[in-house]
């Protein structure tokens, strides 16, 4: 399909009801398709919510009981990838046909990971990215990812892969994605300042593909009571004003960027002007001077654990 609707979902969640969040996901996909869009991304943490303005209770060397609590509440806000909340997004997409590209905060033992979820109509959840580098205070509340979900799918649509916001400052993390032939390059961000569309036109310019790029727009009402916010507790103070913007392979702007609230923004995708782009210049083709630098991944799964077993079993590991 060379040409298509695609829509960024610029929206706020509900950050203590993952469920609901689901549901309003499902609520937006469906919204999306019956505007004639077939592929839909979403924020980064839009289900599990993206606790903007809270610390933790943690200063160097300290950890506060109301900072403990305050992740409790943000662990059980979270979810796990075989719950309620994928089936609920599952069958919007099954419904739609859409392909969507979703943030969300998931739970794994007592890890949680800032992930983006893809989702086929006909297939349901297809696989995931964790983000690998979360960003300053992140870091207390987020694991790593690893090489392992890095990955680009090769659909209808186009081939399509997601960074999540700061992620795509790491020009490695975007080579890797142009080397897998991304034309869809979708970036789910938390990021609301005017500096980020900038971020994505290059982006776009260097990986001569779409950038879809989608931010929440939250009000400190959206969030309990209990969530701490370093921006006050006026109900009607903006936390995330958006941003979202589709970006064509040679910069130009299709959609966006839109700070004034809630909406679905759509723009016209060919898929043609992806070679259109890359006649000169291709950052991992004709472009690339492999005899100068190479870029080498590890894309294998790092665990904490492994069992000998399931190591002889898939392969990774032999006994004599």
């Amino acid at each position: 399909m060379s040409k298509y609707k695609a829509a960024v979902v610029q929206a706020g969640s509900f950050p203590d009801d993952p469920l609901k969040s689901a549901v309003k996901t499902a609520d937006l996909i469906r919204e999306a398709a019956s505007q004639g869009a077939r592929l839909a991304v979403f924020p980064e943490a839009f289900i599990g919510g993206y606790p903007k303005g809270a610390s933790f209770g943690a200063p160097i060397g300290m950890r506060k009981p109301e900072g403990r609590e305050a992740f409790r509440r943000y662990y059980d806000a979270a979810i796990d990838l075989d719950g309620e909340e994928v089936k609920t997004i599952e069958a919007a997409t099954a419904e739609s046909g859409m392909f969507a590209v979703i943030g969300c905060i998931e739970r794994e033992h007592a890890t949680l990971y800032c992930t983006v979820l893809f989702f086929d109509g006909a297939r349901g959840l297809i696989g995931k990215h964790r983000k690998l580098m979360p960003t300053a205070g992140e870091r207390l509340i987020w694991g790593f990812g690893d090489g392992s979900t890095m990955p680009v799918f090769d659909t209808p649509l186009g081939r399509v892969g997601a960074v999540i916001c700061w992620e795509n400052y790491m020009p490695m993390l975007r080579m890797h994605m142009f080397s897998q032939g991304i034309s869809i390059y979708c970036a789910p961000t938390a990021d609301d300042r005017d500096t980020w569309l900038s971020s994505m036109q290059h982006i776009a310019l260097e990986g001569r593909c779409f950038v879809l790029t989608a931010c929440q727009y939250m009000k400190r009402g959206m969030y309990s009571h209990e969530h701490e916010s370093l921006l006050g507790d006026d109900p009607e103070t903006v936390m995330m004003r958006g941003g979202s913007a589709i970006i064509d392979p040679l910069g130009k702007v299709l959609a966006g960027p839109d700070f004034t609230g809630e909406k679905i923004l759509y723009a016209e995708i060919d898929l043609d002007e992806v070679a259109r782009g890359k006649f000169d210049f291709d950052a991992t083709g004709h472009y690339a001077r492999p005899d100068i630098f190479q870029l080498i991944v590890d894309d294998r799964p790092k665990r904490a654990v492994s069992n000998l077993g399931e190591l002889m079993h898939d392969g990774t590991a032999r006994t004599k």
